[in-house]
């Protein structure tokens, strides 16, 4: 095989990883807001009055690595509105757009 055809295909085959393991991340993110946002129904903490604590910052030093995504899943959720962050540093669920996210969900999973 030529040198230049194995230089392409392992460009390729370099491109190919890095988007499954984006996909594979984005998956987790994903994963991790499902849980965020069942923990929030779960302790009905859809009012200011009911809000709860959740870990909004990585615990360790350097802010490297891939142990903790919780942070970045909860600050997408505040992102799209899903969850508002109150004047005390607690967390609340916003009930009419988890209703439209989940319309919107339960809509794409009919097709």
């Amino acid at each position: 095989m030529p040198v230049y055809l194995q230089i392409i295909l392992l460009v390729v085959a370099f491109v190919v990883f890095v988007v499954l393991i984006m996909y594979a991340g984005g998956l987790g993110v994903r994963r991790m807001c499902f849980k965020i946002i069942a923990e929030m129904e779960e302790a009905r903490a859809f009012k200011e009055a009911k809000a709860i604590k959740l870990q909004d910052e990585r615990k360790n030093f350097f802010h490297v690595g891939t142990g903790n995504i919780r942070p970045k899943a909860l600050n997408l959720l505040i992102a799209d509105g899903l969850v508002i962050k109150t004047n005390n540093g607690k967390y609340c669920l916003d009930k009419e757009k988890l209703a439209q996210a989940k319309a919107q969900l339960s809509s794409k999973s009919n097709f």
